[in-house]
């Protein structure tokens, strides 16, 4: 009996293990599961079966809504959370003392912060803006910022940081470099935008007001297209080429090349062109003989600590003079020292500089005494002393064009200074010619009449129409007559068209007749045009002067016989000409 309730004992304990099991393992199964295993055990036809498919689909209904409600309240969390979080501050990074700790400035003061393990943004560098959190822990790196203060460079000192300059009556600050500008190459008078501390430097600008003066290449006017003036261009190419051409024997004679150039002259005469030659016709010396001719131009007495690196090409700066004129005082003279700053960094950078000031008297003029704040008395001293200071100019060429040199400072033109002046008169016949056959080339198509066509015999044609020009310009006509000049001897001189002449004056002449020639055949058919005739020249310079009918003007009759070559101490009165009238005057001026 003992046996047989044991067995069953064992028997109940095994249901009991099996039913706990099967349990455990129902437990693990999802709802749907349980419902798929339910479907599986009932018999095919079974009603229940439909029961537990409605039951499986709004189940599953159920578990998507329910999903859905649970994104949509953690979405709405994450926005609450969001719009009730406190602001993160941003900061300025001014030092990494140590790796996972920040030196910053957040709202004008100092911190020591942390560094998030897992920052987000670009690597954290000095002068970058940064933004911390609560605990004013660095989470994220923003880069520089984009705007800011722009300051001029006074002196670099050392360990890489800068003294800027501030304004008038305020002291001069100590700032540091950005990472960025650490190997920067940065000089007294470069721009650098400051990060909104006004601390750090984080950016070098180029000054764009220098750099307006610097042209991108060298000018390519040759000395061909020059056009007469042939004992200004020869005085100018013996004064600056000669040195590099023949650097030994300057070097034998102990000879320094001329510091200044003073071109002067009626307008319109190729004083701007004789400096643009100049300058391209040295770049080509240059370039074909970089080593020879310009290693051996550095001065022999010089020693060896005050040697330049050699010459490797050449830079022009062109500076109109009314634009260094400046409404703020101390304006005009900073830009006048900017300019010699720069040629001298362009030499030390192994170029040959050309300073080409055009219009020089209106920023060079002579000075006056007076109370009142006249720019010409500080401009001249801080050119002065830019060419020839203590830290005197040198291989930097500069040249001066003008067409009243009466009226630059004499100390200005003193030699030592601007060693050579260079007359750019009006030209003669046989410049005219010359200057004519520059515009006037053998490939224009070009016209004769038939006395002309009579008259050529092997004259090419454009030969033929420089002549008739010149003949018709020199010649002592009524037509011709322009001015008469009453002098205090007594005597009376008229000047003809000729005494005016200029290489600007003979350019607008070829060019009216040019445009006659297009009109002409644009009327008449490119294929039937008849041509540049003589006829066209002719009425083109009736028309240049005719618009020049008020010449002089009666407030500046002085200063045009100044540009005549006529002293005004010498010249009692001025009357300009009617055309096509012998003996009838018309008083302009009178001169006292």
């Amino acid at each position: 009996m003992s046996d047989h309730l044991s067995s069953d004992s064992s028997s109940a304990s095994d249901k009991l293990k099996t039913s706990s099991g099967q349990g455990q393992r129902l437990s693990a199964l999802s709802s749907l599961e349980l419902i798929d295993q339910c479907l599986a055990t009932l018999p095919e036809g079974d009603e229940r079966i439909d029961i537990l498919y409605a039951l499986r689909h709004r189940l599953i209904e159920m578990t998507t809504a329910t999903q859905q409600h649970e994104a949509e309240r953690t979405k709405m969390q994450t926005v609450i959370e969001k719009l009730t979080a406190p602001a993160n501050r941003i900061g300025t990074l001014i030092g990494l003392p140590e790796e996972g700790v920040a030196r910053i400035v957040v709202g004008g003061a100092e911190y020591y912060a942390n560094v998030d393990l897992q920052l987000e943004g670009d690597e954290p560098k000095v002068g970058h803006q940064i933004l911390v959190n609560e605990a004013y822990v660095v989470i994220r790196s923003l880069g520089y910022d984009r705007s800011g203060p722009i300051v001029k460079i006074r002196e670099v000192l050392e360990e890489g940081r800068l003294r800027i300059d501030q304004e008038a009556g305020r002291q001069g600050i100590l700032i540091q470099r950005a990472d960025d500008l650490t190997n920067v190459d940065l000089k007294a008078g470069d721009e650098v935008r400051l990060d909104p501390t006004h601390r750090i430097a984080i950016e070098r600008l180029e000054n764009s007001q220098a750099q307006s003066h610097l042209l991108a290449e060298l000018p390519t006017v040759r000395w061909e297209q020059i056009g007469g003036q042939q004992e200004a261009i020869e005085s100018i190419r013996r004064s600056i080429e000669y040195p590099l051409l023949h650097a030994k024997l300057f070097a034998q004679y102990q000879f320094q090349q001329p510091k200044g150039f003073l071109l002067y002259g009626p307008p319109g005469c190729g004083k701007t062109l004789i400096g643009q030659a100049t300058a391209a016709s040295l770049g080509e010396i240059l370039a074909k003989d970089n080593e020879s001719a310009v290693s051996d131009t550095e001065n022999p007495t010089q020693n060896s600590s005050t040697k330049r690196s050699p010459i490797t090409g050449g830079v022009f700066l062109h500076v109109k003079g009314p634009e260094v004129l400046n409404m703020w005082v101390g304006e005009s003279e900073r830009i006048i020292r900017d300019l010699f700053l720069q040629a001298r960094q362009q030499r030390e950078a192994g170029k040959l500089p050309f300073i080409f000031i055009d219009e020089a008297e209106s920023i060079l003029g002579t000075r006056r005494t007076m109370r009142s704040y006249n720019v010409s008395n500080t401009l001249v001293p801080m050119f002065c002393a830019e060419l020839d200071g203590i830290e005197s100019l040198s291989q930097v060429v500069v040249i001066l064009a003008s067409n009243r040199p009466d009226m630059i400072d004499p100390a200005v033109l003193r030699p030592g200074r601007i060693d050579r002046k260079i007359k750019v008169g009006r030209p003669g016949r046989n410049d005219v010619g010359e200057i004519l056959r520059v515009y006037l080339t053998a490939d224009l198509p070009c016209g004769l009449t038939d006395k002309a066509k009579d008259g050529a015999g092997e004259k090419p044609p454009v030969s033929h129409l420089v002549e008739g020009l010149l003949e018709n310009l020199f010649k002592p006509s009524q037509e011709n007559r322009v001015l008469a000049i009453r002098l205090r001897n007594g005597r009376r001189e008229i000047l003809y068209r000729r005494d005016l002449l200029s290489g600007a004056v003979l350019a607008g002449i070829v060019r009216r007749a040019k445009e006659k020639a297009i009109e002409r055949a644009i009327q008449a058919g490119e294929h039937e045009s008849s041509g540049l005739t003589l006829e066209d020249l002719l009425i083109a310079a009736n028309e240049e002067f005719k618009e020049s009918e008020i010449f002089p003007p009666d407030d500046s009759a002085e200063e045009w016989l100044k540009l005549l070559d006529y002293h005004p101490d010498q010249v009692v009165g001025v009357s300009s000409l009617k055309p096509g009238k012998e003996a009838e005057e018309h008083r302009t001026s009178q001169i006292v």
